[in-house]
């Protein structure tokens, strides 16, 4: 069986009926990852989990330490990863609560240490990234959301923003002209660094609330926290429909 690692973001900081059969903490050239990896047993499948921000969460986007995130999986034989987070939505499908399976991905972000092609060690390779996400774990997912009976949209852009902040309505504006459909802030160098180590790489947007401009007033963290309670458990069982099946 393919091994297979799930990283959690906002609203994931556990996995739910995960049986951790151990715990590895793991020191790698680039630094800390984010938590230590849990390994377990879900739906009878091997499974790694990492959350993101760590538990419980305290790092901001800019702050995660993705190339020791990333390091560590692959010291751990993951061939796989699925990357949950919460994101806002831009264009008129994605509401708050739905899920979007992204296709594409638009980096905004600076300043992370985004490549693991930097020294002797890792001599500069030009990596192709024309599909940042892995069109046959996508397929998956979005097989996976039909079994489990979970309205998606099966494509979308992701726009990866700077953060902590939220954005300017001037800001979505400009995204929504360059072609996003979500935006979120974690999303990049994470899947260029799994394209670097091949890893296969997917993600599962669940939307959280409309980006800035796209609705009346302002963006609250409680009506945040209930978009994503029920989106949650949407992905929750696209996930478990996925791990049966694969």
């Amino acid at each position: 069986m393919t091994k297979l690692a799930i990283i959690g973001g906002t609203g994931l900081t556990q996995l739910s009926g995960l049986t951790i059969i151990k715990r590895d903490k793991i020191d790698t050239p680039y630094g800390a990852p984010s938590a230590d990896f849990m390994t377990g047993e879900l739906n009878q499948k091997e499974v790694v989990f990492l959350a993101r921000h760590g538990n419980p969460h305290t790092l901001a986007p800019h702050k995660i330490n993705y190339r020791a995130n990333i390091w560590g999986l692959k010291q751990l034989g993951v061939e796989q990863i699925i990357a949950v987070a919460a994101v806002g939505g831009i264009t008129h499908a994605m509401v708050p609560a739905h899920i979007a399976i992204p296709d594409q991905i638009i980096d905004y972000s600076y300043g992370r240490k985004h490549t693991f092609f930097e020294d002797e060690n890792y001599p500069v390779t030009h990596v192709d990234f024309s599909y940042p996400y892995s069109q046959t774990l996508r397929n998956a997912l979005i097989l996976a959301a039909t079994k489990a009976h979970i309205a998606i949209t099966p494509i979308g852009t992701y726009g990866c923003t700077q953060g902590p902040r939220l954005e300017s309505s001037a800001e979505i504006k400009r995204m929504e002209q360059d072609g996003c459909d979500v935006v979120g802030m974690t999303g990049m160098p994470e899947a260029a660094l799994a394209r670097e180590l091949d890893i296969d790489y997917a993600a599962i947007s669940v939307i959280a609330n409309w980006a800035a401009g796209k609705s009346d007033g302002e963006i609250t963290m409680a009506d945040i926290e209930h978009n994503l309670h029920l989106g949650m458990a949407n992905m929750a069982l696209i996930l478990n429909a996925f791990i049966s099946e694969n």
